[in-house]
Formats: structure tokens, C-alpha cells, sequence
């Protein structure tokens, strides 16, 4: 029995010991009695019903995009708009989000007061959290009655994928040696200027070159000559029913109190397809720190293709993709791969993650060089998570054909086992471009 309900049974239990009382013994003391309990209980009831007529709880956040293993902090502010006190007000916050904070508890909110207090939550999951909803319940100052009044969610937080820094990974080299811009204009935007010209219906905004537009009183833009560097596609295996995942336990982050200014460490969920979407986002920030054009294919509940672009907003748009990707696709690794091929620029790297170890890989390998395209693999050890060993003959057979190959299991530091890739497939492995062509 909770304490409320016990509470209410000793007022009704008073208010019938004082009616036996003064029927059988006549007292106005028992009369009395009864009238206390029910001119309690009445007031109780009354006061519980517009205990939060004038309360409003307004949930306040910096951002809505943050990443795996980030501090999320939520100001949560109420306010009693009404001259009646609040005694207590209850704030139980029902957001889905792993490990949410924000549950409180609030006595004696006065008339025209606003109360405020802070929530920390260690993110400690990639995908998108409603932050609600949010349930207030309040009563009487004894507890006999409370009412309860749910606030919908407003705002999606969104939690980007888990990344970590690379040293080092293969990078497929050019269709042209030394790395030097193709005298041969384009429309695209590269690192490569060409020189200017004048505006012309049509060009963008963003190539106009203000200084020289402002020295010679009319629009000048900018002209750029083609980028000899290949693009890098991810290509990520999101088939269902092929990736596996140890029995799950309450995760707990790793590290001091947040008071301590000090990042926790989050360990990533023991799943293949966590491990892969990590490794893909990992590698997207790697290349495009070190200004590659990177693109991402990805066949989960629904086909994704993340056009191939360098830049900030691009690590933006992958991460955000990546965030959104589950593991319920009906298409292959090798059904993507033939969809995907004759779409990239001759030359691209494109980096395979999948936890497969089956003979449509060796397959989707020689869809890959037959369209001139330059394939890696990283794979994830399925038997690490739970799940079938692979072919172990297909590992070989990869690094026969000189296919950078790296392999993670659950638990390997995923930084340092995708530089110790780079470290051995050198540049020497491919000594010209036409080691890559079929």
C-alpha cells in the first residue's frame, strides 16, 4: 500500500470510528470527529484539483544535435502563475532517451514563483530522442489526492554517431600521377583555381570573388580546373538478419562526474552494425579532413546515397544520415554494389563494411575493378558479436588480389586497428594506377 493511499484510510477510518461512536454513544466529540475527517478529506480532494491550474514547465536546450559520449544539458524552468501555492510538484521525464535525466521533485512553489534546475545526461546512444514526454503531478499538501497532467514533447534530439581519429588509412591514388590539377575547366567547386572571369546569367553566388568585384565595379567569378584526387565512397551493409549482437546490459559511462570538466568514456554498444556504423562515420571525418570528396550508399529501411562533396557540411550530412540507419534492409551488399558501380567517377576508392564473410564479397570485389573503381574491405568479426564465423578462405582470397582488407572485433580499439591497415598495405602494394584495373 503505497503512503497515500494509507493516509486515505486513516482519515476514512477516523470518519467511521466517529459515526459508530456517536450512534452508539451519542457524543458531540464524535460528532465532531466525523465532521474533521470529511471537511479533511473534501478540502484535500478540492485542493489537489487546483494544485496545478496556474503550473507550466518549459524544457530549454543549447542544441539539438549533439554526438555519442557528449554531456546533453536541458534546463527544465517551472513556473506557478497563479497566486495558490503549490505544496509539491512531481517532474518525471519520459523521454526514450538512454539514461535520461530530469526527474524531480519540487515542494512549496509559491504564487508568481519560478523554480529552474539543470539535467545532465552522458549520451550514450546514436539516433533521434524525443525530449518528452513529460509527466507533472501534484495534491494536497498530505498526499491524499494528486492529479497529473502530461506535456508532449516539442524538440527532437538528435545523437550523431560515435567517431574516433584515424592516423592513417589506404587512399587510393588518382587515375593521373603526381596528384596535379587537370588543366580542364569545370562546374564544380575545387581546391584547384583557375582564375576569373566575368558573371554571367546563371553562376552561383558563391563563386563571385568580392575583392575583385569590388575593385572593378562589376561581378567577377571565380573558375576552377578538375580535382585528379579520387573520390572515396562508403558503401555500409545494412542488410537485415546479417549483423549480430551480444546480450545487452545497462550501459553505464566510464570516467568522473561531470562536475569534473572531465569527458567520460562511452563504450560503444556490443552490436556489429554499431561497430560499422562507427567505422563509417570515422572514416568519412578522416577523408574529409584531409579534403577528399566523400560519398555514402547505404540500403537500411529505406535506399540512401549521400552525393559525393568535400567540406564541413559534408561530415554534417553523412553523420546526421548515419544517425538514422538501422539495419532493415532487404537489398545485399552485392545488389548495392551493382546498383552503385557504373554511377562513380572512374578511379574512386570505395570502402565496403559489412560483417559478411561470404563469396557474394569476392563478387561485389570484381564488380568494383571491373568498373576501373578501387575497392576496400573493413569487416567486422561476426563471431566477436554473437554470431556465425565466417569463411576464413575469403580473407585470403582478398588479400591475394591485393585488397586492403581491415578486420575489428567487439571491443577493438577502432582507431588504431583502421591505421594498422594503412601501416600495411603501403603504397609499394600498387606501384602505378594500372596495378588497379582489371
Amino acid at each position: 500500500m503505497t503512503p497515500a493511499k494509507g493516509m486515505r484510510w486513516l482519515f476514512v477510518a477516523l470518519i467511521v470510528f466517529g459515526l459508530l461512536g456517536w450512534i452508539v454513544d451519542g457524543s458531540v466529540l464524535y460528532a465532531r470527529l466525523v465532521y474533521v475527517g470529511v471537511m479533511l478529506i473534501a478540502g484535500t480532494y478540492l485542493w489537489s484539483l487546483i494544485s496545478m491550474r496556474g503550473v507550466q514547465l518549459t524544457r530549454r536546450v543549447r542544441t539539438l544535435r549533439a554526438s555519442m559520449g557528449d554531456l546533453f544539458e536541458e534546463r527544465f524552468e517551472v513556473r506557478n502563475s497563479v497566486r495558490q501555492t503549490c505544496a509539491w510538484l512531481e517532474i518525471d521525464n519520459q523521454s526514450p532517451l538512454p539514461l535520461a535525466e530530469g526527474s524531480h521533485l519540487l515542494t512549496n512553489i509559491g504564487g508568481w514563483q519560478k523554480r529552474s534546475f539543470i539535467a545532465r545526461t552522458w549520451l550514450t546512444r546514436r539516433g533521434a530522442f524525443p525530449l518528452g514526454p513529460t509527466v507533472l503531478t501534484s495534491g494536497d499538501p498530505f498526499g491524499l489526492f494528486s492529479v497529473q497532467k502530461q506535456i508532449p514533447a516539442e524538440d527532437m534530439l538528435v545523437v550523431l554517431p560515435m567517431t574516433v581519429p584515424i592516423s592513417a588509412f589506404p587512399i587510393p591514388p588518382g587515375l593521373l600521377p603526381g596528384g596535379k590539377a587537370i588543366r580542364q575547366k569545370t562546374m564544380d567547386v575545387t581546391p584547384h583555381a583557375a582564375g576569373i572571369r566575368e558573371y554571367v546569367p546563371g553562376d552561383p553566388m558563391k563563386r563571385i570573388h568580392w575583392p575583385t568585384t569590388a575593385r572593378r565595379q562589376r561581378l567577377m567569378v571565380k573558375e576552377f580546373e578538375q580535382d585528379p584526387q579520387a573520390e572515396i565512397w562508403l558503401f555500409l551493409d545494412a542488410q537485415r538478419g546479417i549483423h549480430s549482437k551480444l546480450p545487452q546490459h545497462e550501459i553505464q559511462p566510464i570516467g568522473e562526474f561531470w562536475w569534473l570538466k572531465k569527458r567520460v568514456q562511452i563504450k560503444l554498444p556490443e552490436e556489429s552494425f554499431e561497430y560499422a556504423v562507427s567505422v563509417t562515420a570515422s572514416l568519412a571525418r578522416h577523408f574529409l579532413a584531409d579534403r577528399r570528396v566523400v560519398g555514402l550508399s547505404c540500403a537500411g529501411g529505406k535506399f540512401t546515397v549521400v552525393p559525393a562533396e568535400r567540406g564541413e557540411r559534408q561530415i554534417g550530412k553523412i553523420l546526421e544520415t548515419l544517425a538514422f540507419i538501422q539495419a532493415e534492409g532487404n537489398l545485399p551488399l552485392l545488389g548495392l554494389v551493382t546498383l552503385q558501380a557504373k554511377l562513380l567517377p572512374m578511379g574512386s576508392g570505395v570502402i565496403l563494411v559489412t560483417p559478411s564473410l561470404q563469396a557474394d564479397i569476392l563478387l561485389a570485389i570484381e564488380n568494383l575493378k571491373r568498373w576501373n573503381l578501387r575497392p576496400m574491405v573493413v569487416i567486422l568479426k561476426a563471431e566477436t558479436f554473437g554470431g556465425r564465423r565466417g569463411d576464413a578462405t575469403i580473407v585470403e582470397a582478398l588479400l591475394n588480389r591485393n585488397i586492403p582488407v581491415c578486420q575489428i572485433g567487439c571491443g577493438d580499439d577502432l582507431g588504431r586497428a583502421l591505421a594498422q591497415t594503412a601501416s600495411y598495405f603501403q603504397r609499394p602494394v600498387f606501384p602505378n594506377p594500372a596495378a588497379w584495373v582489371v
